[in-house]
């Protein structure tokens, strides 16, 4: 119930960040205010309209607290039409920022293999990317940089971390276009 976390003058941001740390014991990763919904029809809590936010937290270091439960977005259960709207908003959303910001970065660890970068776009977009064309979109963008440390994953030669390459040490911005990596 969002509504008890508002206190008078709060903006919405705020008690959306309340209700993530609330549900998770911690801030998300990534928020977005992502629209206002209503049908004219009342929703089953009683309100006309419904102020949706997305949020993102890495896999490994949350758990949602109880009293929450959390579901795949292919797997949800019964919905209230409205309810469904806002999901798929949400996804079509942060699918959408993905090019613009740095969302796969903030979930996950500070250095990563590129397998593993490529691994969190594939779950953000829902979609499996072309390996070659992913890595070669990503030199090209300067969104990464490599490190002097490696990491055996198993059989066959150990891979290299990488870590995001902040913006102020990158060239001028060229956007990845994920649309164009699919096999």
């Amino acid at each position: 119930m969002p509504w008890k976390f508002a206190q008078a003058g709060e903006s919405l941001d705020i008690v959306a960040a309340k209700c993530g740390d609330e549900a998770l014991g911690e801030q998300p990763a990534w928020i977005e205010q992502i629209g206002a919904f209503g049908d004219g029809r009342r929703h089953p809590s009683d309100t006309e309209v419904s102020v949706a936010f997305v949020a993102l937290v890495p896999h490994e270091t949350a758990s949602p607290r109880t009293g929450y439960t959390w579901f795949p977005t292919s797997d949800l259960p019964a919905l209230s039409p409205r309810q469904r709207a806002m999901v798929e908003a949400a996804t079509r959303v942060m699918q959408g920022r993905l090019d613009q910001a740095p969302i796969a970065f903030r979930l996950l660890p500070t250095t990563f293999t590129l397998s593993e970068l490529q691994q969190m776009y594939e779950l953000l977009l829902g979609k499996r990317l072309h390996k070659a064309s992913f890595r070669r979109a990503l030199q090209a963008a300067w969104l990464v940089e490599p490190t002097d440390e490696w990491r055996s994953e198993g059989r066959g030669r150990p891979a290299q971390l990488f870590r995001y390459l902040p913006k102020k040490k990158r060239r001028p911005h060229r956007g990845v276009r994920f649309d164009f990596l699919y096999p």
